[in-house]
């Protein structure tokens, strides 16, 4: 699946993962491929990226790499924003 963390000064990640973990604003959620569709306000904290694949080379300094139950996990940390899933893309505008 494909999402793009966007945030007011540039384009964080695009990319391809198989799921991502969000800070929603009731608690964390899960986004697997052939999610249901859902908009939903995020919560500050930790979005993390399982086995991500940028597409632009910009989205390393952005990105804390980590490996977790042995998957390749990026984050990013972000203070608030809303994420938009829908036909397996993922659009995340946040600060």
């Amino acid at each position: 699946m494909k999402i793009k963390i966007i945030t007011p000064e540039a384009i964080v990640f695009d990319g391809e993962v198989s799921s991502v973990l969000l800070p929603g604003i009731n608690g964390e959620f899960h986004i697997m491929k052939n999610h249901a569709p859902v908009v939903s306000a995020l919560a500050n904290g930790k979005i993390s990226l399982y086995d991500a694949v940028p597409l632009i080379s910009e989205s390393k300094k952005y990105i804390e790499q980590d490996v977790i139950n042995g998957k390749n996990v990026d984050s990013y940390f972000a203070k608030g924003g809303v994420i938009e899933f829908k036909d397996n893309i993922g659009v995340i505008l946040c600060e």
